[in-house]
């Protein structure tokens, strides 16, 4: 009778589980698991690489470089002066960039620019070593 009785509530459960598996839809999980909210830095523009083209290196330091590159936070190298970068461009420019790409010692991958493409990055790095 016990057994009987546990048999029935595991096929009630897995019939439910099923039935509702198969009623949602893409579109429904996608909008269940979707973030709740995004992260805005005050001051940055809206826009990303998709929406308005590719942002200069000059708008993507201004928005997402200068917080650690203007004073050197946690040894970042500071905007265009070249003591700085001297060591890193010894490694080659690529080096640097997939570095920034990847993130290395206290940058997180792509700095705090995560909406910015590859090229973006390439920029920003190029007008922050602009002249040296």
């Amino acid at each position: 009778m016990k057994r009987k009785f546990l048999l029935c509530m595991f096929l009630g459960l897995a019939s439910i589980f099923t039935a509702n598996a198969a009623v949602n839809s893409d579109d429904e999980i996608k909008s269940r698991i979707a973030p709740v909210g995004k992260v805005n830095i005050a001051g940055a523009k809206a826009e990303t690489a998709s929406a308005g083209g590719p942002r200069s290196g000059a708008d993507i330091y201004s928005t997402a470089c200068v917080a650690c590159h203007s004073s050197g936070v946690l040894g970042a190298p500071k905007f265009q002066n070249a003591a700085d970068w001297a060591p890193r461009l010894e490694k080659g420019f690529d080096t640097v960039w997939q570095n920034a790409i990847n993130g290395i010692n206290a940058m997180p991958p792509r700095g705090t620019c995560a909406d910015c493409s590859d090229d973006e990055i390439k920029a920003a790095i190029e007008h922050m070593t602009e002249g040296l």
